[in-house]
């Protein structure tokens, strides 16, 4: 779990660092930092399609009904049909002389994806220690790579791709050697695989998506009713509420090839334990980040943004409490898919977005600013209840294990 959670970090914080870079570094204005904006943000709503939620079914294989070389294959494969799918988007949407941007940027992310599935049979293993290397190893090589290209040249372009280079190196070097110890990294396209991978995940890739969108349509829903200027003021503030999210991912994350080999197991006694252990840790990472905003949360906003940020410190708490319900959502959708329950997942998740759908409107009209928080809030914690009615329902079916392992 340390591995993963300081990797992740890092990497994130790398990935952070190269959007602030692009402005310091640029000597003509804030082009390329709206240039790299848009394909970062093209490229993501792709990249959940490419990424077709098969990593927690990858990491929850635990009887290894598919090996490492058809994930690779089918990955490959929704790589390349969500990249024509994205050119068609961004082509449909964006100015010509920004596609090329955006297709560099999603072939980088396409190494990085790659790598997670290699990062899957890690974990399977449980050696998270060479994903979290890895993670540093791209953090740091792509930040350096994008630092001096784009400081030499000013092209973001370039840049891009050097920060693709350097990722496909950490690929190449060590990853491959690394995951090579457990199984033959190979490429195998199965026709039958596909087909089984496309409609097995297919519920929760919609599942992923409507929880990606949660908190999207009171967000809309403030910009309409308040201004852009609302909306800006509110992610802003909402920036440092996300490392529960990344806490609780971390945290629950490297256990869900666990769960699973507990549950089909038969051990029952240590499944719920583990359970309630996680889920306690979960609100244990939320209510120290809760004690920290409010001795600090003014003084980190007003660092980040200047003292404008200040009369807004009153909406922390609430967004913290909605990312809190947040990562319960996904926390137990992912549990139901280890579990392979997905219409579960799928079922919760839709309710999470019909409810958000139905409570934007009333809850910003009442509280503005907050209404989003209260929204995704209410939302999330209704999906929530619903997933854990079908998690419920897996246990009192549990499998028949032996007395030792209840």
């Amino acid at each position: 779990m340390l591995w993963n959670s300081v990797g992740s970090l890092t990497y994130l914080a790398c990935q952070w660092l190269v959007t602030v870079l692009v402005v310091r570094l640029s000597s003509g204005g804030y082009d390329a930092a709206g240039f790299l904006a848009l394909a970062m943000s093209v490229v993501g709503l792709f990249g959940t399609l490419a990424n077709y939620k098969m990593g927690t079914y990858q990491i929850s294989d635990v009887n290894r009904e598919n090996d490492l070389s058809e994930y690779l294959g089918f990955r490959i494969v929704m790589l390349a049909a969500s990249f024509v799918l994205c050119m068609v988007y961004a082509y449909a949407t964006c100015s010509w002389y920004a596609l090329p941007t955006v297709a560099l940027f999603y072939c980088f992310k396409a190494v990085g994806l790659v790598i997670d599935v290699l990062h899957g049979t890690d974990q399977q293993h449980r050696r998270l220690d060479y994903a979290g290397v890895s993670f540093i190893l791209q953090g740091v090589s792509t930040l350096a790579a994008f630092s001096a290209v784009f400081y030499l040249t000013q092209n973001l372009d370039l840049a891009i791709v050097a920060m693709g280079v350097a990722a496909f190196s950490v690929l190449v070097f060590w990853d491959v050697p690394r995951t090579s110890r457990f199984e033959p990294v190979r490429i195998r396209f199965a026709g039958d695989k596909m087909l089984f991978f496309l409609k097995t995940s297919f519920p929760a890739t919609l599942a992923a998506l409507a929880a990606g969108s949660l908190f999207v349509v009171p967000k809309q829903m403030l910009s309409y009713l308040s201004g852009d200027a609302a909306l800006g003021v509110y992610s802003s503030v909402a920036a440092l509420a996300l490392v529960v999210q990344m806490g609780a991912n971390y945290l629950y994350g490297p256990l869900l090839d666990v769960f699973p080999a507990l549950y089909f197991g038969g051990k029952r006694a240590k499944f719920l334990k583990l359970f309630a252990r996680t889920a306690l840790g979960i609100v244990g990472v939320a209510a120290v980040c809760s004690v920290a905003l409010a001795l600090a949360g003014a003084w980190l906003l007003e660092f980040l943004f200047g003292e404008s940020i200040l009369p807004y410190v009153y909406l922390l708490q609430p967004i913290l409490a909605a990312t809190l319900a947040t990562a319960f959502l996904w926390f137990f959708g992912d549990l139901l898919i280890a579990l392979r329950d997905f219409r579960g997942n799928l079922i919760g998740n839709l309710v999470a977005f019909a409810s958000v759908a139905a409570f934007s409107y009333p809850f910003v009209r009442i509280w503005d600013m907050n209404g989003v928080s209260f929204a995704g809030m209410a939302a999330c914690a209704l999906g929530a209840g619903v997933l854990l009615l079908f998690i419920a329902r897996k246990l009192r079916k549990f499998p028949a294990g032996s007395e030792e392992g209840r």
